[in-house]
């Protein structure tokens, strides 16, 4: 009966430890399946997941247009005061990107070559005004629909997962001709996916064909969009700052009398890639801009939660599952004698014309689609690898004690019996020695 309990005890532990090295040896074999599969399944080739739905994203991308309508444009002709501005709208434009256009699959440079074609339509339940709406503004022609955004080339990741969906050249040239030095380079991918396995450590670099350049985003916090953890990615200030803040923006200040010899922040001058206008980009508002840039316009409230540009990126994939790009377009306006309008002008200003919040989230039948095939997945390894290893600990640590415990009291029963039987036996054993004598 002892045997049976101290066997079964014995037998407890046994499957306590079996259990304990199994989940210890289910998590680093685990992570490699996983590894595995997402390496498979990320790399830019018909029969991917990633393939599939990075020709045609079926993700719905809305685009709102804020006007800044200028109330005093009389006052500011005569007088050069401020220029009280009013925002008006949004004017909401449904961005339909169409499936890519695949042009050339090159296994020799692992390789993909794409146009992306989009156009966009008013939504008038989404907007508050109509497109025929006026407004006291600078001319300034932006164009919105059927579009094509040139000819990209990426890499496929087949042969180095860590180059998946970077570009490699942006019609058919791998920097740009506007900038110094580095600033001119092609860098990351178009912030629809980044190389998968990110961590927060990680500079996310992505390229941005409207202001001719490429910029980065930084680890803010974890967030979980729609049952789907991710990491948001913000557009730090440093991007749009001086080179006085931010050496490595030097090659950004091309111009040295407006920027005041490159101390101004916020804004970047894009003219030469806009054919020459005077185009300058800034965050909505002039958020993190010099305040001297605002100074000389009335009716701006910049802040964080509505004009911030963010990434909401899975880390083990790297899909965007949510993304707000959100940029301001200005025009720089300056005295001018020979312009009936600007001869009073006594001061330069960077006018705001309107600003941008272009956003996509994942669909909820896409989001289903993932924590089926992702996140569930992955939850369910980890799930089974912690309750392995914390029953099996558990059991382990629980039979042990109960073995040694009655092990402990086995061994004192044992030590009474020895110690009982001399005050019996021994009398006993001494009378029959007198006897023999």
């Amino acid at each position: 009966m002892v045997c049976d309990r101290n066997c079964g005890l014995i037998a407890g532990a046994v499957i306590g430890a079996v259990l304990a090295v199994f989940g210890g040896i289910l998590m680093p074999v685990g992570d490699l399946l996983i590894e595995k599969t997402i390496k498979k399944e990320v790399v830019l080739e018909e029969g991917t997941i990633a393939f599939k739905n990075w020709v045609k994203t079926g993700t719905e991308v809305y685009r709102q247009i804020w006007i800044f309508d200028v109330q005093n444009p009389e006052e500011v002709a005569v007088n050069s005061s401020k220029i009280k501005v009013k925002q008006r709208g949004p004017y909401t434009y449904r961005v339909r990107y169409l499936a890519k256009e695949i042009i050339k699959q090159d296994s020799e440079t692992h390789t993909v070559s794409f146009n992306q074609h989009k156009g966009a339509i008013f939504e008038p339940s989404l907007s508050i005004g109509t497109e025929n709406d006026t407004f006291t503004v600078l001319n300034l022609a932006v164009a919105y629909n059927n579009t094509a955004d040139g000819v990209y080339k990426v890499f496929t990741g087949k042969d180095n997962i860590s180059k998946v969906a970077i570009i490699d050249t942006y019609k058919g040239k791998k920097t740009f001709s506007y900038w110094p030095s580095y600033c001119d380079m092609i860098n990351g991918t178009d912030a629809a996916s980044f190389p998968p396995f990110i961590e927060k450590t990680r500079v996310l670099q992505f390229f941005s064909s409207d202001i001719c350049r490429s910029m980065y985003a930084v680890f803010g916090s974890e967030i979980n969009l729609k049952g789907i953890p991710v990491y948001r990615f913000i557009l730090p200030s440093m991007v749009f700052a001086s080179p006085l803040q931010n050496p490595d923006n030097h090659c950004f200040c091309t111009e040295k009398t407006i920027s005041k010899n490159c101390t101004l922040y916020g804004v970047l001058d894009i003219g030469k890639c806009k054919g020459g206008k005077p185009v300058y980009i800034s965050l909505p508002h002039f958020l993190h801009a010099s305040p001297e840039i605002a100074k000389t316009i009335e009716g701006l409230n910049p802040n964080e939660e509505e004009h911030s540009t963010y990434l909401d990126v899975e880390p083990i994939t790297g899909f965007t599952l949510r993304a707000a790009k959100r940029l301001q377009i200005n025009m720089l306006v300056k005295p001018a004698k020979n312009i009936e309008a600007l001869k009073n002008l006594k001061q330069n200003y960077i006018v705001p014309i309107l600003w941008i919040n272009e956003t996509g989230t994942i669909g909820n039948k896409k989001a289903e689609m993932f924590r089926h095939q992702v996140t569930e997945k992955i939850n369910l390894l980890g799930l089974v690898e912690m309750i392995s290893l914390s029953v099996g600990v558990v059991m382990f640590i629980t039979f042990i004690i109960s073995y040694c415990t009655c092990r402990s009291k086995k061994v004192k029963k044992q030590m009474s019996s020895y110690i009982y039987a001399p005050a019996i036996i021994g009398p006993f054993l001494l009378s029959t020695y007198k006897m023999k004598i």
